[in-house]
């Protein structure tokens, strides 16, 4: 949770988340989606369960990012409170759902699954308002449905499940190849938990709220009780409860919330500890609220951290793409995102639940969607998909970022009926697969091959698998040109991703034209 955001801390009065399909069948279906003439498999269709091959390593990771509640109804006899016409209330959607529908991901070619905290919400909504250009009513009901506001940390949430349906969650992921994240809260516990009420945890919670700008480490962020990190007790009963967790059911790492309000000291702790009851192999994702690969080196320096959100990417992409700046600017952007230290990740993303949906400040160009998707799955580091953003998820600013899974024709809860854009899903799909055959996308070095005007175009090599690729954006309304030296990669012959067009070859060079507010992927020919 990024503590400047409503959705995040909505004031209460006035205070205020390798394609498994084999090459054939995607070529298959791309082709018949392209001709009208068959509509992608359904969930109720699809035949499963799907496998994929599974992620090499975290470089070589997509990850899916899912608000359970939001996503699938597996169980009727949770839905108590139950509002789906209230965009702060629970819709339904559990972790008997997400089991159900996973081979929904699977199929996209996700090879790790990324679900929001899971543990006891407070009982009770708190009143939330909508900002104006969301178009939600002036107040509503929010509950805890996206599982920040923690009650009990050695309970799972009833509107979700129970652990033994968070542990078949795993066991369904693991059985298809995919790896799952558990979104984890050291930070805070929800409003009026009992951490704040309940005498046994009393000096358990900060009782001053200090602004989170005059000290990061004390302040209560958006006025949720903040837990004090620096006695023992609270470090044990807080560490116990989420590593105890992760240990019963076999999840794989930790989606680490709020980590800039917590010192560095717990961290490196908090690393110790999964190593020695969790393995070496235990994946831990933070979230430093504007994280960079600057900002991140103070957790990956002392090994607190795998890997880190880069905030930058979203918006740096969004501006290039609309005429901001120049082609060699972004060019250096991308560049310098290399940076990152040996061995830790970056984690870039589009959309999230904490910031608005990125189709809509796109302002619904889907065009301009697909370049950035295209970039994305090209660039250096894990590209992370928000659930639904893949096949054109409506929604603008909180809190309709956070709106349900759309399933189509699918008979799918809460999202049945909701329009989806298969081709949009498809293009995501050949995307990801081409990233994931190609080390290159994933692992390698970046070189600009040209910048002048709006067309940019650079290459991805790897010069320990010896593969490459080379990547065409063009940002502008017009077709655009150029001639480029291939990369050494590629041995005579070449092959577009994308839609199979764009370049021609002689000899060693490849003139490639993209048309207006599209891109091309090229890799080495079959």
């Amino acid at each position: 949770m990024g503590e400047e955001t409503a959705g995040q801390a909505p004031l209460r009065a006035s205070r205020m988340f390798r394609c498994c399909l084999s090459a054939i069948f995607v070529l298959l279906l791309s082709a018949c989606q392209s001709t009208g003439d068959v509509e992608a498999p359904s969930a109720g269709t699809r035949e499963g369960p799907v496998t994929i091959v599974p992620q090499s390593g975290w470089d070589d990771a997509i990850i899916y990012f899912v608000l359970v509640d939001r996503f699938a109804d597996g169980d009727a006899a949770n839905n108590q409170h139950v509002q789906r016409d209230n965009p702060g209330g629970y819709h339904g959607g559990d972790l008997k759902g997400l089991a159900e529908q996973i081979d929904e991901i699977a199929d996209l070619g996700a090879t790790a699954i990324w679900i929001n905290p899971v543990q006891r919400q407070i009982p009770d909504p708190t009143f939330a308002s909508g900002p104006p250009e969301t178009g939600t009513q002036a107040g509503f009901e929010h509950w805890g449905f996206h599982g920040y506001w923690m009650d009990d940390f050695n309970a799972i949430e009833p509107h979700f499940g129970s652990e033994a349906d968070l542990k078949a969650l795993v066991d369904a992921a693991h059985a298809r190849g995919i790896k799952v994240l558990l979104d984890v809260v050291y930070n805070h516990a929800g409003y009026g938990a009992r951490y704040e009420v309940d005498p046994e945890y009393r000096g358990w919670i900060r009782s001053k709220p200090v602004d989170c700008g005059a000290d990061p480490l004390t302040c209560q962020v958006g006025g949720l009780p903040d837990f004090d990190t620096d006695r023992e007790d609270v470090r044990e009963y807080l560490f116990e409860a989420n590593l105890g967790l992760a240990e019963r059911t076999g999840i794989d790492g930790f989606r680490l919330d709020t980590v800039k309000h917590i010192d560095h000291g717990f961290w490196q702790e908090h690393r110790a500890r999964t190593r020695q009851r969790l393995g070496d192999d235990f994946f831990l994702l933070a979230e430093v609220w504007g994280g960079s690969a600057q900002v991140m080196d103070d957790y990956f320096a002392n090994d607190e951290m795998d890997a880190g959100f880069d905030f930058t990417f979203r918006g740096s992409c969004r501006g290039w793409t609309e005429g901001k700046g120049r082609t060699v600017a972004f060019n250096a952007y991308l560049d310098r995102r290399h940076r990152v230290r040996s061995g830790y990740h970056l984690a870039h993303y589009l959309s999230s639940h904490d910031e608005p949906m990125f189709l809509y400040e796109m302002g619904a160009d889907k065009d301009r969607l697909r370049m950035c998707v295209a970039l994305q799955m090209t660039s250096l580091g894990i590209p992370v998909i928000y659930y639904g953003e893949e096949v054109g998820r409506e929604g603008s600013v909180w809190p309709t970022n956070r709106k349900n899974m759309p399933w189509g024709s699918q008979p799918v809860a809460p999202g049945a009926g909701v329009a989806r854009d298969e081709a949009l899903r498809d293009f995501y799909q050949r995307l990801i697969q081409a990233r994931r055959d190609n080390p290159a996308l994933r692992t390698g070095a970046y070189r600009s091959l040209h910048t002048d005007g709006d067309l940019l175009v650079f290459a991805r090599e790897d010069e320990a698998t010896g593969s490459a690729a080379l990547v065409a954006v063009n940002r502008g309304e017009e077709a655009a040109a150029a001639a480029v030296e291939l990369p050494a990669g590629f041995s005579g012959s070449v092959r577009e991703v994308v839609a199979g067009d764009g370049g021609v070859l002689e000899g060693s060079t490849l003139k490639l034209s993209v048309p207006g507010k599209q891109a091309r992927v090229f890799v080495p020919g079959d």
